[in-house]
């Protein structure tokens, strides 16, 4: 007989045993029935059974012989199965969850309408109640010989027993007599012991599959498991494999894993049910719980994470924050979650291609910028080959790098503003030394964990693993294309922090706002750029008053968590000596943006004319860009209102409209429109030449 078949045949001989008994209980029922052939049975109570209540008749009926011999014989046989390797379910049960026999007898009478549609009926006879079809609390401990006055036996169907504290055994309308109140099985229970293994419905919408990695070392999990550790958690860090390393210590372990992600609980969900569905779930399977992120349900379902903390089981919690005592009376082993080495990096992109990818690239390589755990690699790759079948050509490195930059939380784009980089390198018109360092920036970028991890120069400063880097320079130079660029470069997002969102009139909200920031930022996978910096780093000043000390405290708290933060964060500037010198300290990098000189303003000017405008044969880039000296960002603005005026003329451009628009933005800087530097042009804009702007 096959293990699955011998599991039910146990459990069918339990039936039977109940069955007995039944016969036994409904015997004694007629003997001392007046009326046995009242067809109104169950509708009224007669005088003679009022008689029969007083009289006292309430000790429990004594045990049939029949089914104890059943019962015998039944035990028997499981004991021959399991002595040949067979897995009986219903033992399992009963070893996992801690059941007395009592406990036991009392399960299967609950389960018995479930398993055998005759014990529906049967029961509402001996609850003389056509509408009862389920075990009642009286009948269960009846039936199983117990005394129905007592308290021990009682309390086996009460909280703190095992059967409900287990989840086994639901006794429901409360507001009922205890002994009247029905018993239920739940489903997820009844289909364990008739063989069905598919998860709980509770947890459908919150189970999920994390990646396996075969080659993390968790001899550390495995060693107190087997030693009796109950309790783990795993303090991730953005792209370590703290969920990877719970499932490889759970199946080394030979556990199997009940897995969880608590991030997409419904905000309705009764998370305490879910937890305690879980629980029984690793009961039944004889196996472990992974349950994370544990920061979403920390703060407003503690209840919830006791359950969790508090099973009997092993269970891995996994989250960010460090464990905080209050969740629960238990103390647990804190392991960090693993950062993956480049050439593991590599060998979990090449198993989530399956082996393949690319000839032409290395999808490590072409990744190395993001720091992604080991389930956003198994889903960028998916997404990734899917790009490519449905434009049926081989995968590309574009498209490794546009599914991982999706793999980033959506938090970040509540507090900034999301840029999709455009410009590359060809588009900035900088000096050479400029951009040479903004090239050794993305440099510093890939690398980084190569210089970090590899070579080990990470491992004695307690700084976090960010780069940094201040650009300085007047308005227009090209700071926030330069960043646009270097985001592109290495295939990432731009985030530009939303100085509206950050800074805040009331104490202490600033430095909230700025930590939700950096927490956001933790989990994408961008460039952070902070515009106009100096005026959240600015220089600390002389305590006055106490607007100087909350400033002087903000300023303190940002070196502080400039110093944790393991992103990548650029910060602008138009005047560099206002930046609080701490910070210069704290900076991977500095990058002055100089105002263009003549051959770069000519470039400028090419570049933006040349765009597709139509022009006329007199627009003269050499003398704009000998007389005009003027930033990059301001010669755009110049190309773009002379475009506006040329259309409004229906026109192409001409010099003149170069002109009123060069008048057009002196007004805006404040500056005067004087014959030296607009020359043979100046009567074209002469009406205003000599006015100051105000």
């Amino acid at each position: 007989m096959s293990t699955e078949d011998s599991s039910l045949a146990h459990l069918f001989g339990r039936l039977q045993v109940v069955e007995a008994r039944s016969r036994a209980a409904v015997w004694t029922r007629r003997a001392r029935d007046s009326r046995p052939d009242d067809r109104f049975r169950g509708l009224y109570i007669s005088d003679e059974e009022i008689d029969l209540l007083l009289a006292g008749r309430h000790a429990p009926q004594p045990r049939s012989s029949t089914a104890d011999s059943i019962l015998e014989r039944v035990e028997a046989r499981a004991d021959a199965a399991e002595a040949t390797g067979a897995d009986i379910r219903l033992r399992r049960l009963a070893r996992s969850f801690e059941l007395s026999g009592r406990d036991l007898d009392l399960l299967v009478v609950a389960l018995a309408p479930d398993l055998d549609a005759r014990f529906e009926r049967l029961f509402a006879y001996l609850h003389d109640d056509v509408t009862r079809g389920r075990a009642s609390t009286g009948l269960a401990l009846e039936l199983c010989g117990a005394a129905t006055v007592g308290w021990p036996d009682r309390r086996r169907l009460r909280p703190g027993g095992p059967l409900v504290d287990g989840g086994l055994l639901l006794v429901e309308e409360p507001d009922r007599p205890f002994l009247t109140r029905p018993l239920r099985v739940p489903d997820r229970v009844i289909g364990h012991l008739l063989g069905d293994d598919s998860p709980d419905q509770l947890l459908g919408s919150v189970a999920r599959a994390f990646v396996d990695v075969d080659f993390l070392d968790v001899a550390v999990a495995v060693d107190a498991l087997r030693s009796g550790e109950r309790l783990f958690y795993v303090q991730e860090q953005a792209g370590s494999a703290g969920y990877s390393y719970a499932v490889r210590a759970l199946a080394q372990s030979r556990r199997p894993a009940v897995t969880v992600d608590l991030g997409r609980l419904d905000p309705d969900r009764d998370v305490t049910e879910v937890a305690q569905a879980c629980v029984r779930e690793a009961r039944l399977l004889g196996g472990g719980i992974l349950a994370g992120p544990v920061d979403t349900i920390a703060d407003g379902h503690r209840a919830a994470v006791r359950v969790f903390a508090e099973a009997p089981v092993p269970v891995f919690l996994v989250g960010r924050r460090g464990w905080d005592p209050e969740w629960s009376r238990e103390t647990p082993l804190t392991i960090e979650g693993p950062v993956l080495a480049a050439g593991e990096r590599e060998a979990v992109w090449r198993h989530a291609l399956n082996g393949g990818g690319s000839a032409d690239f290395d999808p490590s390589a072409a990744t190395a910028q993001f720091r992604l755990t080991p389930d956003q690699v198994a889903r960028a790759a998916r997404a990734a080959q899917r790009l490519a079948e449905a434009e049926r050509r081989a995968l590309r490195m574009s498209d490794l790098q546009t599914a991982s930059r999706a793999q980033s939380a959506a938090g970040l784009e509540r507090l900034a503003r999301r840029i999709r980089p455009r410009a590359g390198w060809d588009d900035l018109v900088l000096p050479a030394e400029v951009v040479s360092q903004l090239r050794e920036l993305s440099v510093r970028l890939r690398q980084r964990e190569r210089v970090l991890d590899s070579w080990g120069l990470g491992r004695t400063s307690s700084r976090g693993r960010g780069v940094t880097s201040l650009f300085a320079g007047d308005s227009g130079t090209g700071k926030t294309m330069s960043a646009e660029v270097v985001a592109g470069d290495l295939g990432l997002d731009l985030y530009v922090v939303d100085l509206s969102t950050v800074v805040d009139k009331y104490v202490g909200e600033t430095e909230k706002n700025l930590d939700r920031v950096f927490v956001e930022a933790s989990r994408v996978n961008g460039v952070l750029l902070f515009d106009e910096a100096d005026a959240l780093f600015g220089k600390r000043s002389e305590v006055k008053d106490a607007r100087d000390r909350w400033a002087n405290v903000e300023v303190a708290y940002l070196l502080q968590r400039m110093e944790q933060f393991d992103g990548i964060a650029i910060l602008t500037t138009n005047l560099r000596a206002n930046v609080d010198e701490a910070f210069t300290r704290r900076l991977d990098s500095v990058v002055d943006f100089p105002m263009p000189d003549e051959e770069h303003r000519r470039r400028l000017w090419d570049r933006n004319l040349n765009g597709g405008l139509p022009l006329s044969g007199d627009v003269d880039v050499g003398f704009l860009a000998s007389s005009f000296k003027l930033s990059g960002g301001h010669i755009r603005n110049i190309v773009l209102t002379a475009a506006y005026l040329a259309a409004d003329d229906d026109a192409v451009v001409g010099m003149p409209h170069v002109a009123r628009a060069i008048q057009r933005e002196y007004r805006k800087l404040g500056r005067l429109c004087v014959e030296g530097e607009f020359g043979p042009y100046y009567a074209l804009v002469s009406d205003d030449a000599g006015t100051a702007v105000p």
